[in-house]
């Protein structure tokens, strides 16, 4: 028999059973608006950061570089990313939302806070403002645990 904590008390498992109940929540609104999640993400990324690197936005994005790839030669050949070269070296790219993908990003985000309002509703807001404190403090914790071994 095995001394692991029941799979209910797994924080990867709980941590991945959120996630999916969260974007279960998400993805009818982005599908209507033709999007998956993770071109979503790079989306919201670029509207807050309107010139990045393709490395910052690996990083910002969670993505991994491989499916970064994809995703960004989809939304170039959609028109919503634009590509440059980095002016003191030509070897970097430089991503940018073009026009239409800031008007794609203005049309859902008033869909995605609505669902944010409803999970609000739902959850309670000062609960989902303690749940984002402590995912911050989950997340350092771990981070400065990995930085010191």
């Amino acid at each position: 028999m095995s001394d692991l904590r029941d799979i209910q008390l797994s924080l990867p498992m709980q941590l991945l059973q959120a996630r999916e109940a969260a974007m279960a929540h998400f993805r009818p609104m982005l599908r209507k608006h033709g999007l998956t999640e993770q071109q979503w993400r790079v989306i919201r990324v670029l509207a807050n950061e309107p010139t990045l690197e393709v490395s910052e936005l690996v990083a910002r994005s969670l993505l991994l570089a491989p499916s970064l790839s994809r995703i960004l030669s989809h939304l170039e050949a959609e028109g919503l990313v634009a590509r440059s070269a980095h002016a003191g070296d030509q070897r970097r790219s430089l991503l940018t939302l073009t026009a239409a993908g800031q008007k794609k990003f203005r049309a859902v985000g008033p869909d995605s806070e609505a669902l944010y309002e409803d999970i609000e509703a739902r959850f309670g807001r000062k609960k989902l403002a303690t749940l984002y404190q402590l995912l911050a403090e989950l997340n350092e914790a771990i981070e400065l645990a990995e930085e010191t071994e």
